[in-house]
C-alpha cells in the first residue's frame, strides 16, 4: 500500500476528517443528523484515495481495500439490523412498559430504586445496547422520581455507567464489543472475563452516589399495562436467534450475521403465525407485522457507522493508523495505549477509535485485547457526551440529566474507570 500520509491526498483527507467529525460532535446546535457529515466524508476520503492510486496504476488495490472495508460494514449492518428489529417488536409488544409499571408499583424507597434500575441497567445493557437500555431505565427512573429532581439527576448518571458498564462483558452489549468478536479477536465466552471489572466499573461510583439519594419512599403509581399476544414468544426467539449466531460462530465457522438473519426468519414466521391467528380471532393486539418493525429502525446510526467505518478505513489505506499504532502501540506500550484510548472515548466516539484499533491491529495478548474492549466501553461514562446512553438520556431527561450534573460525579466513575482496569489486571493476569 502507498503511504499517502505527507502528501496533499494525505493532508486534504484527514481536513475532511475532522471537519466531518466537528459536524458530529455538535449535532444538537447544528441540527444536521449525524450520518450526513460522516457519508460525505468517507465518499470524499475514498475519492481522493482512488485518484492517488490511480496515478501510482494501483487502482486495483484501491478496491481490494474498500471491499475489505465493505465486507466488514456488511456484516456489522446485517447483525445490527437484527438486533435492532427484535428491540423494535419488543417495545411494540409492551415488554418495556410492562417493566416499567412493575418496577413502579413496587413501593421500594428512592435508594432501594437506585441500586434496582442501576442492576437492571448494567444486566439489560449486556442483551440490548446501552443505549435502548439506557431510554429504557430513563424512562422508569423518571416516572419513579416526578416529585424528587435529585433522584432522577443522581440515578440517570447511575443509568448511563451501568449500561456502558454492561456493554462491556458481552459480545451483544455495545457496538465495539461486537467488531471485536466479529474480527476473531477474542472468542464469545473470553469477553465475560470481563464481567466482575465492568461490574466494578459501576459499584465503585454507585457507592458514592447513593448518599446522595433522598432516603424517603416514592408514591405508588397505579397503572396497569399488559403485554401484547406473543410477547414471550418474541423473547424467546431473540435468545434463540443470539443462541444461534454464536453457534454460526464458534461451531460451524461462520459469520455471527448469518446467525442473526436466520433468527430474522424465525421472527419473519413467528409474526406470519400471530397475523393469521389474529385475523381469524379479529384481536388486532395479536396481529404483529414484523416488515414495519424493520422499518422503524434508526437508519442514521446505521448510516453514521457506515461513515465512519468507512471514513477511519481510508485513513488507515492512507497510512495515517499504521503512524499512530506506531505511537500508541511502539512507543507507549499496549497497557499505556489502551488505557489512553478508554480516556479518549470519553471525548470522542468509542466506534471510530475501536475501528481504529481493529484496522491497526497491534499484536497484543488476550488480556490486552480485553483490556482495550473494556477500556473503550466503559471510558465513555466519564463525560455525558462520551457515549451514546448519555448523549440519549440528556435529551430523555432534559433539565434533570446535564453535562454539568454528571461532571459533578466523573471523579467517582473516574474512581471505578481505574478500579476495573486494575481488577482486570488482577482477575486476568494469566492473559496479558
Amino acid at each position: 500500500m502507498l503511504d499517502l500520509t505527507a502528501t496533499w491526498f494525505g493532508y486534504l483527507s484527514l481536513a475532511i476528517f475532522v471537519a466531518a467529525y466537528i459536524l458530529v460532535v455538535f449535532e444538537e446546535t447544528t441540527k444536521m443528523r449525524k450520518s450526513k457529515p460522516v457519508l460525505m466524508a468517507a465518499g470524499l476520503i475514498w475519492a481522493l484515495i482512488g485518484m492517488a492510486y490511480a496515478a501510482a496504476g494501483l487502482g486495483e488495490k484501491a478496491e481490494e481495500a474498500a471491499q475489505h472495508v465493505i465486507m466488514e460494514y456488511g456484516e456489522l449492518f446485517l447483525f445490527l439490523l437484527v438486533a435492532i428489529t427484535y428491540v423494535n417488536t419488543l417495545q411494540e409488544r409492551r415488554v418495556f412498559d410492562v417493566l416499567r409499571v412493575r418496577l413502579t408499583g413496587r413501593n421500594l424507597s428512592y435508594r432501594s430504586l437506585f441500586w434496582l434500575t442501576g442492576f437492571l441497567a448494567f444486566f439489560l445493557s449486556s442483551v440490548l445496547d446501552n443505549l435502548t437500555t439506557a431510554l429504557i431505565m430513563g424512562a422508569v427512573v423518571m416516572a419513579i422520581g416526578a416529585r424528587s429532581p435529585r433522584f432522577v439527576t443522581i440515578s440517570c448518571i447511575s443509568v448511563v455507567v451501568a449500561a456502558n458498564a454492561g456493554g462491556a462483558f458481552s459480545p451483544f452489549g455495545d457496538i465495539t464489543t461486537l467488531m471485536v468478536w466479529q474480527k476473531a479477536k477474542l472468542s464469545f465466552f473470553e469477553f465475560f472475563d470481563l464481567f466482575t471489572p465492568s461490574l466494578i466499573n459501576w459499584l465503585v461510583p454507585a457507592l458514592f452516589m447513593q448518599f446522595g439519594i433522598p432516603k424517603t419512599t416514592p408514591e405508588a403509581v397505579a397503572e396497569t399495562v399488559r403485554a401484547k399476544p406473543g410477547a414471550n414468544g418474541v423473547i424467546v426467539l431473540f435468545a434463540l436467534t443470539i443462541a444461534t449466531a454464536v453457534a454460526f460462530r464458534n461451531f460451524l465457522h461462520l459469520p455471527p450475521a448469518m446467525g442473526m438473519m436466520l433468527g430474522l426468519g424465525y421472527l419473519q414466521a413467528w409474526s406470519y403465525f400471530l397475523q393469521r391467528k389474529g385475523a381469524r380471532l379479529a384481536d388486532n393486539d395479536m396481529v404483529l407485522d414484523s416488515f414495519k418493525q424493520i422499518e422503524r429502525v434508526e437508519w442514521d446510526t446505521l448510516l453514521f457507522f457506515f461513515g465512519i467505518i468507512f471514513a477511519v478505513g481510508g485513513l488507515g489505506v492512507l497510512g495515517y493508523l499504521a503512524m499512530a499504532s506506531q505511537s500508541l502501540y511502539v512507543d507507549l506500550g499496549a497497557t499505556t495505549a489502551n488505557i489512553a484510548i478508554g480516556v479518549l472515548s470519553a471525548i470522542v466516539d468509542n466506534i471510530p477509535l475501536m475501528f481504529a484499533v481493529l484496522t491497526m491491529d497491534p499484536a497484543m495478548s488476550d488480556g490486552q485485547w480485553l483490556l482495550v474492549t473494556l477500556t473503550a466501553g466503559v471510558g465513555g461514562s466519564l463525560l455525558s457526551i462520551g457515549s451514546a446512553a448519555g448523549v440519549a438520556l440528556m435529551g430523555q431527561a432534559h433539565g434533570h440529566y446535564t453535562f454539568f450534573s454528571h461532571l459533578k460525579w466523573s471523579w467517582a466513575i473516574a474512581l471505578g474507570y481505574a478500579a476495573s482496569i486494575l481488577s482486570h489486571m488482577i482477575i486476568n493476569s494469566a492473559l496479558f
